[in-house]
Order: C-alpha cells, then structure tokens, then sequence
C-alpha cells in the first residue's frame, strides 16, 4: 500500500487547526500541525512534506516571511505550497503568487471540504 502524503498545517488558529487537521485525516494525509511560522519553517525541513498549507497572518513572522524563507533554503525550496488566510489583500496575493505559491485561498470563500479538496488536486 503506498504511503499516505504528508501534508504541513501552519495555522495559529487552534479551532482552525484541529478542525483541519481532523478534515485531512479523513482524507486520507499524514498530518502534522504547528502554530507558527518559524516552527512551520522548521518542520518542513526535518518532515520534508508533500504539502504545506501556510496561514498568512501569523503571530511574529508572518506566511510570507515563512514562504520566502522555504524558498530560499535549497533543502525545501521545492515545496508546494497553498497559501490560505482571511487576509483578502492584492498585494499580499502577488507576492505569494511571486514566491511561486500554487494558490491564495481565502478561508471565508471555501467550505473546509473545498479546501480539502483543492489542496489534494496539487498533490495529484
């Protein structure tokens, strides 16, 4: 049987996070969960995942911080990574999308199902 994929959930929110995490168990991932960027930058290093869903708005340094610095880090650079907040901004967006982002999805214009969903059609 192959093995599951992995996916990374940077997400502070603790409701969000367990809720996700429940949701990808059920879909069939390998889930690891932290609440913060610099332990998300961390973690995808030492757990090399197939997936990175990154918050946007995290306490001290923020996803993009996180997603510029997986970028330059030849170990990780790889990564796919989905972008995910209830930051609606241009701007943000761009620089996610520069920093080779598969997607910026605002949380408030998809069921968790949908994200679930979406996430998984990168990992095919």
């Amino acid at each position: 049987m192959p093995k599951p994929k992995k996916i990374l959930i940077i997400e502070n929110e603790k409701v969000l996070r367990e809720m996700y995490v429940v949701r990808f168990k059920q879909a069939g991932l390998e889930v690891i969960a932290v609440d913060n960027a610099e332990d998300g930058v961390r973690v995808a290093r030492q757990e090399q995942p197939d997936i990175v869903l990154l918050d946007i708005l995290l306490p001290r340094n923020d996803g993009l911080k996180a997603l510029q610095e997986i970028r330059e880090d030849p170990t990780i650079a790889k990564l796919k990574i989905v972008a995910f907040s209830n930051f609606d901004d241009p701007t943000a967006k761009k620089h996610a999308k520069e920093l080779k982002a598969l997607d910026y999805l605002i949380k408030t214009n998809f069921t968790p199902a949908e994200i679930v969903k979406k996430v998984k059609s990168y990992l095919k």
